[in-house]
């Protein structure tokens, strides 16, 4: 499986880029004690509890930290033309 990595540029000074993060299935290795590759199937990372928690960093659907989800990352950019 590729890694995928999200480089994301400023450009301008009149610009200013905010970003948009997402995190979506889980990659979490189940099987890695024994040599294999298993992943549990979670699609998408739901928040265990609210936000500024610690709670909110785990998944409630698989537990897993929010780390192993892969994050997906859009890039909005404003442009302020005063």
């Amino acid at each position: 499986m590729k890694k995928r990595q999200v480089v994301i540029r400023k450009e301008g000074s009149r610009s200013s880029a905010s970003q948009t993060v997402r995190y979506v299935e889980c990659q979490k290795n189940h099987a890695a004690n024994i040599g294999g590759y298993a992943v549990d199937g979670c699609r998408e990372f739901m928040a265990g509890g609210a936000e500024g928690t610690a709670a909110a960093l785990n998944c409630a659907a698989c537990g897993c930290h929010r780390n192993f989800h892969r994050r997906e990352a859009e890039n909005e950019v404003v442009c302020d033309n005063s």
